[in-house]
């Protein structure tokens, strides 16, 4: 019997009529009803037509978490009274309850894009919601871009709507063709918003790492809220590891269940949480009860305004999750949990300033996800490059052509980006590209049922207890008892269902670290890692890795690495996950990757030439070349070794030395013809001034011998005669009133440096000089060492003067300390000499 009194508190209700006449009409909607509203429940009902109005219908509903669409059937099947399977269904992977009779039935985003690659017509369907679309889970914005192909080219009459409580509304109606945005009031229960900031200052998330004091806050908060507030407690975390540490902290509060939520918790727990309880309860959820779910009981979230998000380094082929500040978006999903079925309270663990400067939406997953499993969608469904496709927001070029790479790779796409045989075949598999090739190219050596438990043990990376060795976990899993091993169970079960009887003869002998190295180095061949003399492993990818402190893979001259990060801040990957293989595996798994060849390059500080074999980055042979590498290979060398130890490499006489601050103080006193000198624009003009030199080196050595300076005369202005008044714009040396002609330091390309002593500059006024640049004078004692410096000369002998002569004259009474210095003769000697001999030339 139908629940009408539940169907009748859903607000949702006022709007269907609205919602009909658009889905009538342009055939396109998109709804906007806050959480609690009745979207993901009773809209499909009523849709459906098993309410008793309208006519029947077939509806598709599709979600972007299993656990939300196993609820939601459930929760549909209730308000009709029913059990599930019956008018309602769903359908996840390695779970489907529906009958022939089935008219809502609910599946994940992955589902309904691999059942349109299956059948782009979907037929029997008449409707399609894409529910809690504000997520921007990438499943979802593939579907939505397939769904408009669809409706433009096979079936305009498929009618399409995409619902969420919060979303770009306008995004999305243009998306869906100018649809109408067809909007419900909410619950009406108001939720107060508690500001609860730390006390102390935190540190912010870094890669997956929570500071432990906002962890032992939010527990701290939790406990509060049970003190001050009626009914269960949800709590939103960021991942596994906060659930598990907060509870920790709770231990057991007197008369409360905790319970914890995540996409790996046991089916039973799930149903437990979404069923209510007679007793009070705290629950410790990640996000996957943001959306779509309503647990029974709620009155306060406390919210830690953590959320995790995907990564990937596109370079080195590897993904990670990191923790970063929720968004607006999402802490408005969190806090409706509290107002679902009467007034609540959210406690926001941060301040209530920094709410302003959080990001509005969370990123779509396009933006930062791997998408070689796009890509391969894309290339399934006829537009390689996803051009053609209509999604809010395009995929970066960058990740596309990765993820393109890799099918290449694998052989999934041809060279030219054409989608092959295998492609195709990977794409029905149902999990990544990668692990679909595994798969189904070590099935007939090991069996096609051990593949598939091995590639289902690679698709849910196993919990860390498993270990990292990838045999091991296997075992583990085969006789656990755990939740994993059940989904573990159900999906290799329904892999093998995939590869049966299509291969024979297969090698069951196979022992588990074989099979398992097989199937690992053909779905993750970059990652193939060599031992590196004590020093970890270094990956074909070119990337350092490391295993654990006490792992049993540790002896391993080469691994298949399934499962491996790289957290932030760090040089090398850290391996969870991997098998030992041999060189002959490896060279099979990874031969799009083998290469043979001369190499000639900069190492050890020298120019080396080689013949190498290599898998990717990983050197198998190497032998020496005598003296047949190429000029131009030696040339290259050289100028790498330039590059990496600087000009440094070649021989700087003093002379030398001296001109090239000359010519950087010409640069930029004067510019024009003038050169730049920089290390950087001399590397990029070797060609010009270090030939024809360079090209006759074969070696370091031959590098230092290398004139420098002589070189760097090749970049003077000679052209238009500019290079001859180079001694008139930055002379080497400067005659000074005594006759001396003293040397000039160009150090500071800014200014040059005349260092002087004292009274040879008697007599003179102005500043010299050079380029019209005033000097700076470094005065100095007659011992030579510094009295003043000055750009100013006249105001020097007006006022400093008086102080030097006070301090020095008593220490150097042989020299000339005169009263007026500007009127005085300049001289390099003691008064007595310079009485005697008057002034004459110097040429220091």
């Amino acid at each position: 019997m139908i629940r009408t009194d539940a169907l009748a508190r859903l607000p949702v209700r006022f709007v269907l009529p609205a919602l009909r006449e658009a889905l009538e009409g342009p055939g396109t909607a998109v709804l906007c009803a806050p959480p609690g509203t009745g979207k993901t429940t009773l809209v499909p009902l009523a849709l459906a037509g098993l309410l008793g109005e309208g006519p029947p219908r077939r509806v598709l509903v599709a979600e972007p978490r299993r656990i939300a669409a196993r609820a939601a059937a459930r929760r549909m099947a209730w308000l009709l009274g029913e059990e599930p399977g019956r008018s309602v269904g769903h359908t996840v992977r390695g779970e489907r309850v529906v009958s022939p009779g089935t008219r809502v039935e609910v599946v994940t985003t992955g589902v309904l894009v691999r059942r349109l690659q299956r059948d782009q017509e979907l037929p029997g369907v008449d409707v399609v919601i894409l529910d809690e679309c504000h997520e921007r889970h990438l499943d979802a914005d593939t579907a939505a871009a397939f769904l408009l192909d669809v409706r433009a080219a096979l079936r305009p009459e498929l009618r399409l709507v995409a619902a969420s409580a919060t979303t770009d509304a306008e995004g999305w109606a243009r998306l869906l063709g100018e649809a109408p945005v067809v909007a419900a009031e909410g619950v009406g229960h108001p939720v107060e918003t508690v500001w609860a900031p730390p006390a102390a200052p935190v540190r912010p998330p870094h890669g997956t790492r929570v500071d432990p004091a906002l962890l032992a806050h939010v527990a701290a908060t939790v406990r509060r809220a049970l003190a001050e507030r009626d009914g269960d407690v949800l709590c939103f975390l960021p991942g596994v590891g906060e659930i598990g540490r907060v509870a920790g902290e709770l231990g057991t509060p007197p008369g409360v269940e905790v319970l914890q939520v995540h996409g790996r918790a046991p089916a039973a727990v799930q149903d437990a949480v979404l069923a209510g309880s007679a007793g009070r309860r705290v629950v410790l959820a990640t996000s996957v009860a943001e959306s779509s779910l309503t647990v029974p009981g709620v009155r306060v979230v406390v919210d830690s305004g953590l959320a995790r998000e995907p990564r990937t380094d596109h370079a080195r082929g590897l993904g990670s999750l990191v923790t970063v500040r929720a968004s607006q978006a999402s802490g408005r999903q969190r806090a409706g949990r509290a107002g679902r079925e009467a007034p609540g309270a959210v406690y926001r663990c941060w301040a209530e300033a920094e709410d302003a400067r959080l990001p509005r939406f969370p990123p779509p997953e396009i933006k930062v996800a791997d998408l070689t499993a796009f890509a391969l969608q894309a290339a399934c469904w006829g537009d390689p490059d996803a051009s053609g496709l209509s999604l809010l927001d395009p995929p970066p070029a960058g990740a596309m052509a990765a993820g393109r790479e890799v099918l290449t790779g694998l052989g999934a796409l041809t060279p030219d980006g054409a989608l092959t045989p295998q492609g195709e075949r990977f794409s029905g598999v149902g999990v990544h590209p990668r692990l679909a090739r595994a798969l189904l190219d070590a099935a007939p050596e090991v069996g096609g049922a051990r593949a598939a438990e091995l590639v289902a043990l690679l698709s849910e990376e196993p919990p860390r207890g498993y270990g990292d060795d990838l045999a091991a976990a296997w075992r583990t899993a085969r006789r656990g008892q755990d939740a994993y091993a059940g989904r573990w169970r159900r999906e290799a079960k329904r892999l093998a269902s995939a590869v049966r009887n299509t291969h024979t003869g297969a090698r069951e002998g196979a022992g588990d670290d074989t099979a398992a190295g097989l199937v690992a180095a053909l779905a993750f061949p970059e990652r193939l890692a060599r031992a590196r003399g004590g020093d970890g492993y270094l990956m074909v990818s070119g990337t350092g890795a490391e295993l654990a402190s006490g792992s049993a893979l540790r002896e391993s001259p080469w691994l298949a690495v399934a499962v491996a990060d790289r957290p932030v801040g760090r040089a090398r990957a850290r391996v969870r996950l991997a098998a030992p293989v041999d060189e002959a595996t490896a060279r099979r798994a990874a031969a799009p990757l083998h290469h043979e060849g001369e190499e000639t390059g900069w190492r050890d500080g020298d120019v080396v030439a080689r013949r190498v074999e290599r898998l990717g980055a990983v050197e198998l042979a190497v032998r020496p070349l005598d003296g047949s590498a190429g000029a131009g290979r030696v040339r290259a060398a050289l100028l790498e070794g330039l590059a990496r130890e600087g000009l440094g490499l070649l021989r700087w006489t003093r002379d030398a030395c001296e001109l090239r601050q000359r010519l950087a103080f010409l640069h930029r006193a004067v510019g024009g013809a003038w050169p730049d000198v920089s290390d950087a624009a001399l590397r990029a003009r070797a060609d010009e001034w270090l030939e024809p030199e360079l090209g006759r080196a074969r070696r370091r050595a031959d590098l230092a011998r290398i004139d420098a300076g002589a070189c760097l005369r090749r970049l003077l202005p000679w052209a238009g005669g500019e290079a001859a008044r180079l001694g008139e714009l930055a002379p080497e040396r400067l005659e000074v009133p005594s006759g001396s002609r003293v040397r000039l330091d160009y150090t500071d390309p800014e200014r040059p440096v005349l260092a002087v002593k004292l009274q040879e500059l008697f007599g003179l006024t102005g500043t010299p000089r050079v380029a019209g640049v005033p000097v700076l004078v470094h005065l100095l004692s007659p011992a030579g060492r510094p009295a003043a410096v000055t750009s100013d000369l006249a105001s020097f002998w007006a006022d400093g003067y008086r102080a030097v002569r006070a301090e020095l004259r008593g220490r150097y009474p042989k020299h000339p300390w005169p009263e007026d210095p500007a009127a005085a003769r300049a001289t390099r000697h003691t008064k007595a000499r310079a009485e005697r001999e008057g002034p004459g030339p110097d040429t220091r």
